[in-house]
């Protein structure tokens, strides 16, 4: 069979094989997100809540991309929803990505959709690394496995190139995406193929150590739910302290992040480390802040993760 009647079987086979729902759709008008647009529209268009697309305001690719976007969702008779950056935006990658974060929750939460990416197995064994840089735990290093509808995930980016060419499916390709001062690029173009070449099959390694973290991860997510953790706020969480009264300091520290992140907290390192050592002996009407404007409150019988609100800006829709 050849390649790219193999690609175009893969890519179907991979949207078939999500479950019903009702989705936004993030497209960013790269090679991509456009083989997640086009592929969802052709076999599941009536799942599809919206096509969503943001421009970083980082020049005339990015406004190019979302004009891509807009015209080939109106095509295929897709509803539209795009946002554009603050103009001064910093331009890092944190930045640019709690942007587009704030932007697609927003839309998401007035949607009732779920968020799908079209990110892929390379993006994974990327992320593997970036975060084996900073040392992160295993919750971290299950990267892209660690939440989020990814249905192209396993596939690799060549196996989507393959499918855009069958497809001719235009693109408008981030001139960013080639700057090595960005770290992703500097693992994507230098490091991991340094690391290849010096170790056949170090980036099917960092994909198989990505899958291992997952399932450790998702059978510490099914621990919190057995918990008794409920919803008390649009950010903010409560748990039973006394579910927990037998923890020590590391017990805790496996627990706090997937706790806080059903507040949608993101525990850094110390934050956990000093969150761990305090909840054993938490006293009632004690609290403990976190980055960014968290904390966790401990009460009488509970402990209350309480997150902060993004604001997610005014956004246009185009049906």
């Amino acid at each position: 069979m050849p390649l790219r009647t193999e690609s175009l079987a893969a890519v179907r086979e991979a949207i078939a094989a999500m479950p019903h729902g009702r989705w936004l759709l993030a497209v960013s008008g790269g090679l991509d997100s456009m083989v997640l647009l086009d592929a969802m529209a052709e076999a599941r268009p009536r799942e599809v809540a919206a096509v969503a697309t943001f421009d970083h305001a980082t020049g005339a690719a990015a406004r190019r991309a979302v004009i891509l976007v807009e015209r080939e969702a109106q095509r295929r008779r897709l509803a539209v929803v795009a946002g554009v950056a603050e103009a001064a935006l910093p331009r890092t990658e944190a930045d640019w990505r709690g942007a587009r974060r704030a932007f697609l929750g927003g839309w998401a939460r007035e949607l009732d959709a779920a968020v799908v990416t079209a990110h892929t197995r390379d993006d994974q064994r990327e992320t593997v690394v970036q975060r084996l840089l900073r040392d992160a735990g295993a919750r971290g290093l299950a990267g892209m496995r660690g939440g989020g509808a990814r249905p192209l995930l396993a596939l690799s980016r060549a196996t989507l190139e393959r499918y855009a060419a069958a497809r001719r499916l235009p693109i408008v390709e981030d001139p960013t995406n080639a700057s090595l001062s960005y770290q992703r690029n500097r693992v994507r173009h230098e490091l991991l193929p340094a690391l290849e070449r010096v170790s056949p099959g170090f980036g099917d390694w960092c994909w198989d150590l990505g899958e291992r973290a997952a399932v450790w991860r998702a059978g510490v997510e099914r621990f919190v739910d057995t918990l008794g953790l409920r919803r008390t706020g649009p950010v903010s969480v409560t748990l039973p302290a006394s579910s927990l009264d037998a923890l020590g300091p590391e017990e805790w520290a496996v627990l706090w992040p997937e706790i806080a992140a059903r507040a949608g907290v993101v525990m850094e390192r110390q934050g956990i480390e000093r969150a761990s050592a305090w909840a054993p002996s938490a006293k009632p009407g004690g609290a403990i802040p976190l980055a960014g404007g968290a904390r966790i409150e401990r009460t009488l019988s509970t402990f209350v993760v309480r997150g902060t609100t993004e604001p997610v800006g005014d956004y246009i829709l185009n049906e």
